[in-house]
C-alpha cells in the first residue's frame, strides 16, 4: 500500500488513519502491516463502501480537505461505485530501520541471514539470485531498477520483487532512484566473502 511523501506528517501524527482505494480486489487485510516512508502501519479494517458514502470527516482522516476532493483524487467514481475503505494506525518507525542500521553481525545473525538467502535461492524458479543481486546493488548504487534488472537478464517487476525481499531482511535500502546496500548488508558482504560471487 503506497502513499505519497506528503502524507508522512499525517501518518506520523495520527491525523491520517483512513485511505480509500479503487482496487479491483483488496490489497490489504485486517492485521496486515505495511511499511511506508520509514513508518510501520497496521490495518484495522478493510471494506467496500459506495463512493457517495464517503463523508467530509472520512476525507479529512484520509488527508483530503473534503469528500469531493477525495472523490476527484480517486478519478470521480459514481456515487454508487464501490471503493475500498481501509482504516489503519501508525505503529511507529519501520522495524527494518533499526535492523538495517546494524554495522556488525554476530556469527549467529550472519548464519540466520544466510539461511534465509539460501532458502530464497532454492525457492526461485530461475535459480539462485540473492548473491548476484546483492553484488549488483553494492557495485551500482543509485542505478535505476530497469538497468539493474537488464544486467541480470530479469524482468523489472520480478527484479523489484526480489529486491523487496532483500530489503525485508534489512540488507538493502531504496533510494529515489535505485537502491544501495544498508550498513547491515555491507556488514554481511564484508564479514562473509561467500555472499558475493
Amino acid at each position: 500500500m503506497k502513499f505519497t511523501k506528503d502524507a508522512v506528517p499525517g501518518l506520523l501524527d495520527g491525523s491520517m488513519t483512513l485511505t480509500f482505494r479503487m482496487w479491483k480486489s483488496p490489497q490489504a487485510k485486517v492485521g496486515g502491516r505495511h511499511r511506508v516512508w520509514g513508518l510501520l502501519l497496521q490495518i484495522d479494517d478493510v471494506r467496500q463502501v459506495g463512493a457517495g458514502d464517503i463523508t467530509d470527516t472520512d476525507a479529512r482522516r484520509a488527508g483530503s480537505e473534503s469528500a469531493l476532493a477525495l472523490r476527484e483524487r480517486l478519478g470521480d467514481p459514481t456515487a454508487d461505485q464501490p471503493v475500498w475503505r481501509v482504516e489503519f494506525r501508525c505503529l511507529g518507525e519501520d522495524d527494518r530501520v533499526e535492523r538495517r542500521a546494524a554495522r556488525t553481525l554476530s556469527a549467529e545473525e550472519r548464519t540466520a541471514i544466510q539461511v534465509r538467502l539460501d532458502r530464497m535461492d532454492r525457492a526461485s524458479k530461475n535459480g539462485p539470485w540473492t548473491k548476484r543481486t546483492l553484488n549488483l546493488i553494492a557495485t551500482y548504487p543509485g542505478v535505476v531498477s530497469t538497468a539493474l534488472a537488464r544486467r541480470l537478464g530479469h524482468e523489472r517487476p520480478a527484479f523489484k520483487l526480489n529486491v523487496r525481499k532483500l530489503k525485508e531482511l534489512g540488507l538493502t535500502e531504496s533510494l529515489d532512484v535505485g537502491y544501495r546496500m544498508s550498513p547491515l548488508g555491507e556488514a554481511l558482504i564484508n564479514d562473509d566473502a561467500s555472499v558475493v560471487d
